[in-house]
């Protein structure tokens, strides 16, 4: 069987302060929404706009850096994967689409502060994807 590939990258406005909760064995999760859109001129020349709201999630200590950092209005990249999920309310299903986030960073200019990945690591402003710089002392 081939694997797949589950990946998403979002450059966009945060809707609102996020809301962390604690779950029952103490784990934080951050939830808020990001505002993308796009523009461009219909076929008589005039300007249209769209924009779409995503659901971000984010565990642990994503999710207490988001608390501190993360504002309404706040610009950010969020890397992550699609989750689909479903739950019950009040008999009737629902369908939940969000993005799990694994590492977030923060584009505003007065907020050019490294933030934490998903599994601590920190990313700074001007490195978005993690990359590590090479060392002078290759062998070749």
């Amino acid at each position: 069987m081939s694997r797949g590939f589950n990946q998403v990258i979002l450059i966009g406005n945060v809707g609102k302060d996020p809301d962390v909760r604690y779950t029952a064995s103490g784990i934080p999760v951050a939830t808020f929404s990001i505002a993308t859109s796009e523009v461009w001129r219909d076929k008589d020349g005039n300007q249209q706009e769209r924009t779409d709201w995503h659901n971000i999630v984010a565990w642990r200590k994503l999710a207490e850096t988001i608390q501190e950092f993360v504002k309404k209005g706040s610009r950010l990249m969020v890397q992550g994967k699609i989750q689909y999920r479903s739950y019950e309310k009040n008999g009737e299903k629902r369908y939940v689409t969000e993005i799990v986030a694994e590492t977030i960073l923060l584009l505003d200019s007065r907020e050019a502060r490294p933030t934490h990945g998903a599994g601590g690591e920190i990313l700074p402003p001007s490195d978005p994807f993690g990359a590590v710089p090479l060392e002078d002392d290759l062998p070749f």
